[in-house]
């Protein structure tokens, strides 16, 4: 059973996410702000297995931001992150990706696509 982190601001969808995790056995971990995601993922002592982060998050840390401070951290730094987010333009991909997300999922999506993709990372 995997841990997965859910990072999602909008309540219809991070509810969308975790059932879908759940229905599929993973364990879930969710908030809602960056300053709450990196503390679930480095401050425990025990790293997510795979984050699903939202590309606009509340507060003074962005998508953005929590993927570069995931990836700076040694406990995280080699967890797949996927970015969650309806910033569509080819420069927001590129800046995802140069960030250190693993996959760049553009909202609304497939959730059966989603599925796989997550399945694939977690190997």
């Amino acid at each position: 059973m995997s841990r997965i982190l859910v990072v999602e601001d909008d309540a219809d969808v991070h509810a969308l996410l975790q059932m879908l995790l759940e229905d599929a056995g993973h364990t879930v971990w969710s908030c809602t702000d960056g300053q709450a995601a990196l503390t679930l993922a480095t401050g425990t002592g025990q790293s997510p297995d795979l984050v699903l982060l939202d590309g606009a998050l509340p507060g003074d840390l962005d998508g953005l931001d929590v993927a570069r401070a995931l990836r700076a951290h040694p406990l995280t730094a080699e967890v797949p992150v996927v970015m969650l987010t309806a910033r569509s333009r080819p420069q927001d991909e590129a800046q995802g990706l140069e960030a250190g997300a693993t996959e760049y999922v553009l909202k609304p999506f497939d959730t059966d696509v989603l599925l796989d993709r997550v399945a694939a990372l977690l190997g």
